[in-house]
C-alpha cells in the first residue's frame, strides 16, 4: 500500500539533497501510478527548502498536471516574493510556465497581483503577463492594457510582454487602447521602437478588418525601424484589406533589403509566380531582390 509518510521518510525526501531526492523520484516513478507519483512530488514541493530541487520537481510535475499541484504553485509564486537571489528567482518564473500551461484563468489574480507589483522583479513580472497572454481569457486584457496605459511604470520590457500577452489573447477590445497608445506615444517610441514592433504585431494577430488598425499598418511601413516595417508587412499580409497588396507593393522599393525581401515573400504568398516573374523581368528592383526571386522559382515552382 502506497503511505506518503512512509515514502518521504524511506526516500528522506524532507531534508534529502539534490540528486538524492531527484533519484530518488526516478525510482518512485518506476514503482507507483502517476496519482501516487503526484503525491510524492506535491510532497516535495510542500517540504523541502532546497530552492534548486523545488524548481526541477516543478518541471517534473508540469509533465503530469495533476490539478492537485495548480494551488501549490500559486503558494510558491506568491509566498517566495521575499528572497530576491537568482536561484529564488529562477525556481518563481518556472512555477508561473506551469501555471500558465494549466489554462486555469482562477489563476490570473495571482499573477495579476505579482504583474501589478512594481517592486517586483523585472523576470517575475514578464513571465506573468506571458502567461496572462497564454492562459488567453478576455478578463486579462483590461488589466494588461492598463499597463501599456500606465505612464508610471518604468519597465519598458514589461510594457513589450503585456502587448506580447494581448496579442495571444487576441481579444478586439485590445485594438482601440493599442491604436491610441501608437497616436499617443509617438516620444516614446524614438528610444524603444521595439515595443512599437510588438504593438503592431500584436494588432496584426487580431486579424481584423478595422480602418483604425490599417492606418497604423500604413503609417509603421514609413517608420524608421526596419522591423516595424517587416511586422506591418506580415500583418497586411495575414489581413483580410482589399489594400493589402498594393501597400505592400511599395516595399519592393524599401532601402533596406530584409524589408524587400519580406514583402515580396508576402506578395508571393498573396497573389503567386507572377510576382516573381515581375521582379526579375523589371530593371526598377534591386539585383537582391532578383536573385530573391529566382531562389523562390528554384525552391518552390516547378521548372519546366
Amino acid at each position: 500500500m502506497f503511505e506518503i509518510r512512509e515514502i518521504a521518510e524511506k526516500y528522506r525526501l524532507d531534508e534529502g539533497d539534490y540528486q538524492a531526492v531527484l533519484d530518488a523520484v526516478t525510482e518512485i516513478k518506476q514503482l507507483y501510478t502517476q496519482n501516487e507519483v503526484t503525491e510524492v512530488l506535491n510532497y516535495i514541493l510542500l517540504n523541502n527548502k532546497d530552492t534548486k530541487l523545488l524548481t526541477e520537481i516543478i518541471v517534473q510535475a508540469d509533465s503530469i498536471r495533476h490539478p492537485s499541484t495548480l494551488p501549490i504553485l500559486t503558494d510558491i509564486l506568491l509566498l517566495k516574493n521575499n528572497n530576491i537571489d537568482d536561484d529564488n528567482i529562477n525556481l518563481r518564473v518556472t512555477c508561473i510556465k506551469a501555471i500558465a500551461n494549466y489554462k486555469d484563468t482562477s489563476t490570473l489574480g495571482t499573477l495579476l497581483y505579482c504583474l501589478n507589483n512594481k517592486n517586483e522583479n523585472y523576470r517575475i513580472r514578464l513571465a506573468c503577463a506571458d502567461a496572462m497572454g497564454r492562459i488567453g481569457d478576455k478578463y486579462a486584457v483590461a488589466p494588461l492594457i492598463n499597463i501599456l496605459e500606465d505612464d508610471e511604470e518604468q519597465s519598458i520590457y514589461v510594457k513589450e510582454s503585456a502587448t506580447f500577452a494581448l496579442g495571444l489573447i487576441g481579444d478586439t477590445s485590445a485594438i482601440d487602447p493599442l491604436v491610441a497608445i501608437m497616436e499617443a506615444k509617438q516620444g516614446l517610441w524614438d528610444k524603444f521602437s521595439f515595443l512599437k514592433e510588438k504593438i503592431v504585431e500584436a494588432l496584426g494577430k487580431l486579424n481584423i478588418n478595422n480602418a483604425k488598425v490599417l492606418n497604423v499598418l500604413k503609417s509603421s511601413l514609413m517608420d524608421s525601424s526596419s522591423m516595424v516595417r517587416i511586422n506591418a508587412i506580415e500583418a497586411l499580409m495575414n489581413s483580410d484589406y482589399e489594400e493589402a497588396p498594393a501597400l505592400i507593393r511599395k516595399a519592393l522599393r524599401d532601402e533596406d533589403c530584409e524589408v524587400q525581401r519580406n514583402a515580396l515573400i508576402a506578395l508571393y504568398n498573396l497573389q503567386g509566380r507572377d510576382i516573381l516573374d515581375e521582379v526579375i523581368s523589371l530593371p526598377v528592383y534591386s539585383e537582391f531582390l532578383k536573385d530573391e526571386a529566382r531562389n523562390l522559382i528554384n525552391e518552390y515552382e516547378d521548372e519546366t
